[in-house]
């Protein structure tokens, strides 16, 4: 089982490199009045429908019969650990955004987790009030200047921008579980946290069905409002172009100017 789970993560890799590569060389044709950061609409419903199909069949039932068969506490330590090792590559960004503050926090969090907190299965930092600074590459690119690009749903791992799809390879080597040499660990550990990733999405799920009229409207507005949130976090340096913002409306020109203060004689 963990075999075929990680098998399909593998392909799911060589499939989204593909489609990213389709995506730049065929444009994947705009939709009519498409939306301003999603131009590539008709592709990515397509790959959305994928997706759900393959996550209803079966990563959902996995995540459901895991979250029902371990005891919290165990889901917790798991959720806790995976945490720890992201806050190690959360640090390799922070410096390379040149955030002293984030990087001091984040450093001490990872050493007392991994010491203190036994191998990050106990989230002392947190009790601690060491605040979390989640980064990853694309937001590091972001930081120096880089757009994030159209909207982009790549198959089996979901919504994504251009930018960030075209670093995950990057990303991926900054998460430690990849550079075990032992297979089976580095095969294991990948599936648990795959598992233990989907199994904390399942409420927001079922609210998604609840709520949303379209979920593929509704997943694409969340996905871009998190990110531009992450990006407000992020301080540009004084000397790189701002990233490209497609949220903003266009300023209305037929306004009048404002009149300026009369000047004293």
């Amino acid at each position: 089982m963990t075999s075929s789970r990680l098998t399909l993560t593998a392909r799911a890799w060589k499939l989204s490199a593909a489609m990213l590569v389709c995506a730049v060389l065929h444009g994947c044709a705009s939709a009519p009045n498409a939306h301003p950061r999603d131009p590539w609409e008709p592709f990515n419903r397509q790959v959305s429908s994928f997706n759900e199909s393959v996550d209803e069949a079966v990563v959902k039932p996995v995540a459901t019969a895991y979250q029902h068969v371990t005891p919290e506490l165990v889901r917790t330590g798991v959720s806790n650990f995976f945490g720890n090792l992201s806050d190690v590559w959360s640090l390799v960004n922070n410096v390379l955004q040149l955030k002293p503050r984030e990087s001091v926090e984040t450093l001490l969090r990872v050493g007392v987790n991994t010491t203190i907190g036994l191998v990050g299965l106990i989230d002392v930092a947190t009790e601690l009030h060491l605040e979390k600074h989640r980064e990853d590459f694309g937001q590091t690119l972001g930081y120096w200047g880089m757009p994030t690009g159209p909207y982009l749903v790549l198959p089996l791992l979901g919504p994504s921008t251009l930018r960030d799809a075209a670093v995950l390879p990057v990303d991926r080597q900054g998460n430690l579980v990849s550079g075990l040499d032992d297979v089976a660990t580095r095969n294991s550990l990948t599936a648990l946290g795959l598992v233990d990733l989907r199994a904390s999405l399942l409420g927001a799920g079922r609210l998604l069905e609840d709520a949303a009229l379209d979920k593929y409207t509704f997943t694409r507005d969340v996905y871009l409002q998190r990110r531009r949130g992450l990006a407000r976090d992020d301080t540009v340096p004084p000397a790189s172009p701002a990233e490209e913002r497609y949220d903003l409306p266009e300023p209305d020109k037929s306004a009048a100017p404002a009149a300026a203060p009369p000047t004293k004689p």
